[in-house]
C-alpha cells in the first residue's frame, strides 16, 4: 500500500521535529519544510523524505513541492514576539502568519491536498478566562497582533475550504511545554533551578497547559479521523493548575525547595503595567481553562500524558542540558 506523503511546515522546531520523528515512526513519507537556512544539514535520515528551505509569507512560491502530497501540517509562524523591532507589527504578523498560510492553503488546495492542518492558538479566545472555561463556540476574543493574525488565518482557511474540496482542521493550544521548550517556560525553568523567591503566595489562579507528547498525538489523530474534517478543537492535558502548584511540581522534580512571599495581585498587576510588564503578570497570576469535552466527544482522544509525566520529561531535560 503506498505511504501517505505529508508536508510539514516548522519542521525542525520545538513542535515540528518530535511530530516528524513521530511520523517517521508510523512509516509516513514526511517533507519537511524549515525556514530558509535554518539548518545546515540538508540531508535526511529517511532517503523518501526531503527537507526543503523555504520562507513563509504572501508572496511564497510553493512551485509543484505540494505534488503528490495527500496531508499538510502547518506549523510554522511568526511567533509573539517579546522585543519588538518591526514598526508595523501586525503587518508583519499578518503577512506570514494569515496571507502566507492562505497561499500555502490555495496551493495545496490547487494540488488536490486531502486535508490541512492548522496549528493557531487559544490566544484566538483571549488571555484570560474569568469563572468559565474557553471553548470552541466561543466569539473570537485575540488580545495581541499575533493571535488576531491566527483569527484572520483560521477565516482564511474556512473560506478556502468552502471554495474547495480540502478539509481543512484547526487546532488551537495553550502554552506547550517538554523537552526543548523554549522561551517563558525555559525562563521558569531557570528561576525555580536557581531558587529565586516569588511574589506568589496569593495567588490562586487556574491554567491549562499542555505537554508536547499530547500536542503531537493529538496532530496525528487529526489527520485522518473522518469526524475532525471542517473543525476547530482547543486542546490541553485535562489537569488545570495554579501557577504556585506549577512551580512546586517543577520543584519537586529539581529537588528544590520553592520560596513564596505573599503579595497582592493587584499590586503586581499595577506595577507591571507602569514597566509594561502586563502580560507577564497575566500569565503568573490570570487564568486560563480550555475545555477539552469537543476533543474527547468527537475524536474519541484523550491525554496519553499526564501533567506529572509531561513535566517530569521537561525537567529531566533541562538538567541533562543546562549547561
Amino acid at each position: 500500500m503506498k505511504a501517505n506523503r505529508i508536508l510539514v511546515t516548522g519542521a525542525n522546531g520545538f513542535i515540528g521535529l518530535p511530530f516528524c520523528e513521530a511520523l517517521e515512526h508510523l512509516e509516513y513519507r514526511v517533507n519537511r519544510v524549515v525556514r530558509f537556512s535554518s539548518t545546515p544539514n540538508k540531508n535526511n535520515s529517511h532517503k523518501k523524505n526531503k527537507i526543503y528551505e523555504i520562507n513563509i509569507n504572501q508572496n511564497t512560491d510553493w512551485g509543484d513541492l505540494l505534488e503528490n502530497i495527500d496531508y499538510v501540517v502547518h506549523l510554522a509562524g511568526r511567533a509573539h514576539i517579546i522585543r519588538e523591532t518591526e514598526q508595523d507589527p501586525q503587518a508583519a504578523f499578518r503577512d506570514v502568519n494569515t496571507l502566507g498560510t492562505g497561499r500555502l492553503a490555495r496551493s495545496a488546495a490547487k494540488w488536490g491536498v486531502k486535508r490541512f492542518v492548522y496549528i493557531s492558538s487559544i490566544g484566538v479566545n483571549g488571555n484570560l478566562t474569568q469563572g468559565s472555561s474557553f471553548a470552541e463556540d466561543d466569539n473570537p476574543r485575540p488580545h495581541n497582533a499575533y493571535a488576531k493574525s491566527k483569527q484572520e488565518a483560521e477565516q482564511l482557511l474556512h473560506n478556502i475550504s468552502m471554495e474547495t474540496s480540502m478539509e481543512v482542521v484547526i487546532v488551537r493550544p495553550p502554552l506547550v511545554y517538554g523537552p526543548g521548550v523554549k522561551a517563558n517556560f525555559l525562563r521558569l525553568l531557570r528561576m525555580v533551578d536557581r531558587n529565586i523567591p516569588l511574589p506568589l503566595a496569593s495567588v490562586h489562579n487556574l491554567r491549562s497547559f499542555i505537554s508536547l507528547d499530547n500536542l503531537v498525538d493529538f496532530l496525528i489523530l487529526c489527520l485522518k479521523h473522518p469526524a475532525a474534517a471542517g473543525e476547530a478543537f482547543l486542546i490541553s492535558d485535562g489537569e488545570d493548575i495554579s501557577t504556585p502548584e506549577l512551580i512546586k511540581k517543577i520543584a519537586a522534580f529539581m529537588d528544590q525547595p520553592t520560596r513564596f512571599f505573599p503579595f497582592p495581585p493587584k499590586l503586581l498587576h499595577f506595577g507591571a503595567k507602569l514597566l509594561g510588564k502586563e502580560q507577564v503578570v497575566d500569565r503568573l497570576c490570570g487564568s486560563l481553562q480550555i475545555d477539552i469535552s469537543k476533543a474527547r466527544q468527537v475524536l474519541g482522544w484523550k491525554p496519553s500524558v499526564s501533567v506529572d509525566e509531561g513535566l517530569k520529561a521537561t525537567v529531566d531535560w533541562y538538567l541533562q542540558n543546562k549547561k
